[in-house]
């Protein structure tokens, strides 16, 4: 069983960078897609990037593409979503969860308590 929590949100200025975090407790994660999703105020959870813990293959939905990048620390078992040119369209709250290789979108489970990101001037 995977357990996530997230952090590393805050309130930042528009033009910012932010890292968030996606710490993992689990035996392994070499089955799974860690995924980071975003809830806007008023809107859907919606996929925002993801990273296949074995071979690295990534995902990302188009408005972050250049902008944001997904990464992992094997030792750390800990899932990165550095976030730069950060926009008010960006304020959400950030949730991890996993799914297993192969699953389909709605197979991600996990899901961790969120951390939000505010970008406002």
């Amino acid at each position: 069983q995977v357990q996530l929590a997230e952090s590393g949100g805050g309130l930042v200025r528009p033009g910012d960078s932010l890292r968030l975090s996606c710490a993992a407790s689990a035996r392994t994660l070499d089955y799974y897609v860690v995924g980071w999703f975003r809830q806007p105020p008023g809107k859907e959870r919606d996929i925002v990037a993801a990273i296949t813990w074995s071979d690295l293959h990534t995902f990302y939905t188009d408005s972050v593409k250049g902008r944001f990048t997904i990464s992992r620390d094997t030792a750390k078992k800990t899932v990165y979503l550095q976030m730069s040119d950060l926009q008010p369209e960006d304020t959400a709250i950030y949730y991890c969860a996993v799914k297993p290789r192969g699953g389909t979108r709605s197979e991600y489970r996990s899901w961790g308590q969120g951390t939000q990101v505010t970008v406002s001037s």
